[in-house]
């Protein structure tokens, strides 16, 4: 399966949000740590910001560059002179859309998508195919694409409209009707947020590629996140090929390079989800970490801090004393919760240890 990162693209969506070049250049950069598969750069016909990162970061970047273009000659002429290693062809695909948009019917929207997919080979970049509000459109009407396209087809939640059961039942009705599940991209959204368990649902019935981004950032509520997205799918034994050790700090550094700020609670990349005071946590997992963690976060370039202080119980402060090599007697014991429960805030672990030494 292959991870397509949509965050540089995704997150000028957001109102009110407006990123330099030289800002979503460093934010690609960092990507660039994670080999992941695909790097969605923007939509050059959109402008001189767009055309620039993807040109630039073409150059530099590991993994392949992706543009989106709609089924229009002059998107795709923009996305081929960035220097895009893929250029992704999107149209509408449920009625609604088709009416609201393009005022087309599918097969004519078809027709528009297969002269700019033959644009795009003929201007020596690989084409993908978007098939927008896919979820929302009978399997029926979706299938025939598989047939008449081929080229790697991503499938959309464009309004977040749908649940993991229904995410599943749909991908099975296409493979029931002859689709092949490894020729699918998912493309979801959060409104309901349910977008990371839909891509989840998604990865382990076996699509070829899930779009995903850094700390869900994307239009209205966002798309699933590119962090809890590896890390569970690590977590259930799922090789996703990305660096595991840089997923981390690199998710960190786009999100330093775009300014944005980082949730102290957010899932993976959060610090206070690998931070524990509570005195019965502690106590476990200075024996065995796993008591009360769902992953080892240094497997993935985060660290974990073990907190002591006014909340620290016995049992925390006899495995304090045991590290300092004291002989855990009661009135040590008592010593030490009541030097712990004069600090300010809650201290590290080799801080804990250092006053235990001192006892």
């Amino acid at each position: 399966m292959r991870f397509c990162d949509v965050t540089l693209r995704e997150a000028t969506q957001i109102p009110g949000r407006e990123y330099t070049v030289e800002q979503t250049i460093a934010a690609g950069r960092a990507l660039d740590e994670l080999s992941l598969s695909l790097v969605q750069t923007g939509f050059p016909a959109t402008g001189e910001h767009d055309t620039t990162v993807t040109q630039r970061l073409a150059d530099v970047l590991e993994n392949d560059v992706v543009a989106i273009a709609r089924a229009r000659d002059d998107d795709v002429d923009a996305a081929l002179e960035a220097d895009a290693d893929v250029v992704e062809v999107f149209v509408p695909v449920s009625d609604r859309q088709l009416n609201a948009i393009l005022g087309l019917s599918r097969d004519e929207a078809f027709e528009s998508a297969q002269d700019a997919i033959d644009r795009v080979r003929d201007g020596g970049a690989r084409p993908h195919l978007t098939l927008m509000d896919a979820f929302r459109t009978d399997a029926d009407d979706v299938a025939p694409a598989f047939e008449r396209f081929n080229v790697s087809i991503t499938l959309t939640d464009t309004v977040g409209a749908r649940t993991p059961s229904f995410v599943a039942g749909y991908l099975r009705s296409l493979a029931g009707l002859g689709v092949s599940l490894d020729r699918i991209g998912v493309h979801f959204h959060d409104d309901l947020g349910v977008a990371t368990a839909n891509a989840l649902v998604a990865a382990r019935l076996g699509v070829d590629r899930v779009d995903v981004s850094v700390a869900s950032l994307g239009e209205r509520a966002g798309n699933p996140a590119l962090e809890e997205v590896a890390v569970a799918l690590e977590a259930d034994g799922h090789d996703t090929g990305l660096a595991r050790d840089q997923l981390i700090p690199a998710c960190r550094a786009v999100l330093d390079a775009l300014d944005e700020p980082v949730d102290p609670r957010a899932p993976v990349i959060g610090e206070a989800v690998t931070s524990h005071e509570s005195g019965l946590h502690t106590a476990a997992m200075l024996e065995d970490p796993a008591t009360f963690e769902p992953y080892d976060p240094e497997t993935f370039g985060g660290e974990r801090r073990l907190l002591f202080g006014a909340h620290t119980g016995r049992e925390a402060a006899t495995r304090l004393l045991e590290r300092a090599d004291k002989e855990p007697t009661e009135e040590l014991i008592d010593a030490l919760l009541d030097r712990l429960a004069e600090t300010e805030e809650p201290i590290e672990l080799d801080e804990a240890v250092a006053i235990a030494e001192q006892l």
